[in-house]
């Protein structure tokens, strides 16, 4: 995706051993976030990088749910559509670490994003922009392989010329402080400002044709790379390809994709499992024929020996989809069909009557020709 880094591990990142306590733990991260904190690092975005690692490795880390699925299977445990995504990949914004570690910065930092406090001590609110959905159809051929997949949006952008200035209401800082008399005393609470929505800056000046907020609408192609192995319903985040924000400091929305899967005409999925009907003639049954089939990944060569029964599987290991939890690939199961002549000859018929009765085509299974309901059960296990 979009914005995805080069993983690295979360102890490493944290400076710590596997075996760290909790209290080892936060202080790990509590030194790596002050060493990258954007206020000691001003337009650094190597610094803003290694910031916002930290405090994915300190989210998973600090949760012992989280920490013991990552200690299990590495980075791949928060990937797909269990994973949660962001982890490993940058995938966290400035105003999230903030608002769920901001408390760990202590009183050195004013835990801001570009302007720390202002404003009588408030903190001034990011804005971000909302977030956009589209659906994208995959063959499962795309899905065995992974794909990128190009797709034009129209998002809303700020337009050229656009001026803002600082809002008066808030002084900048999206806030307001309301003070209320209650039975416990006078209590002062903050909200988001009602003129800038939080921003701390209103339109100074706006060019013609964007709307009140000083946007405009623009079609955009956007490369979708969806990785292997996703299945019907899956939702993939393209980080900030939603609509923007107004605003200086503002952030981009997300393009959230959700991810369908075109029918495929012989084959059926299940999970990563591939099932495939062939039919075969009473020939081919008998005598035995070897069977050129096209699976999700190109073209296999196959025997069936003679003899073969009609219901018989036969299962090419490895040949089905990748799992996208990266737990390796599944099956491709291919059901053997025998098909029954409808119509004869009178010489076809002849020769079928002739061996109605003889030994060789009476039905005698043995213990190792498993029934319907043993097959299925075989499969499913």
């Amino acid at each position: 995706m979009e914005g995805y880094m080069a993983k690295q591990d979360f102890y490493e990142i944290l400076g710590i051993s596997k075996s760290a306590t909790k209290a080892e733990i936060k202080k790990g991260y509590r030194k790596m976030a002050i060493k990258y904190h954007p206020d000691k690092n001003p337009d650094d975005k190597t610094a803003e990088a290694k910031f916002k690692l930290a405090a994915e490795a300190y989210e998973v880390l600090s949760d012992d749910n989280k920490k013991a699925r990552y200690d299990q299977y590495g980075h791949a445990a928060f990937e797909g559509p269990q994973g949660g995504g962001g982890f490993g990949g940058g995938g966290m914004n400035m105003e999230d670490i903030f608002s769920q570690f901001g408390d760990i910065f202590g009183s050195g930092f004013g835990g801001g994003f570009g302007g720390g406090f202002s404003g009588g001590g408030q903190r001034q609110v990011r804005v971000k922009g909302s977030n956009m959905r589209i659906r994208v159809k995959l063959t499962l051929e795309e899905i065995a392989n992974g794909v990128e997949k190009k797709v034009k949006v129209k998002r809303k952008v700020q337009a050229d010329g656009v001026r803002y200035k600082t809002c008066t209401t808030c002084n900048g800082s999206g806030q307001q402080m309301r003070v209320t008399n209650t039975i416990l005393g006078r209590m002062q609470t903050a909200t988001t400002c009602s003129t800038c929505h939080g921003a701390g800056q209103i339109i100074a000046s706006k060019p013609n044709g964007s709307d009140a907020q000083g946007m405009i609408s623009v079609e955009e192609t956007v490369a979708i790379n969806i990785p292997e192995g996703v299945s019907e319903g899956v939702q993939l985040k393209v980080g900030g390809k939603g609509n923007e924000a107004p605003g200086k400091n503002s952030v981009s929305g997300d393009l959230l994709v959700l991810i369908e899967e075109v029918p495929h005409e012989t084959l059926k999925r299940e999970g990563s499992n591939i099932h495939y009907d062939l039919y075969i003639n009473f020939s081919e049954a008998t005598l035995g024929v070897s069977k050129e089939i096209e699976t999700v990944t190109g073209k296999v060569k196959i025997k069936i020996d003679a003899g073969t029964q009609s219901g018989k599987i036969l299962r090419l290991k490895g040949k089905g989809l990748p799992s996208i939890e990266h737990y390796g690939k599944g099956d491709f199961l291919i059901h053997i069909n025998v098909w029954t002549p409808q119509h004869l000859s009178k010489e076809q018929k002849k020769f079928f009557e002739k061996m109605m009765n003889d030994e060789n085509f009476k039905p005698s299974p043995n213990k190792s020709d498993k029934s319907f309901f043993e097959k299925v059960k075989d499969m499913f296990s």
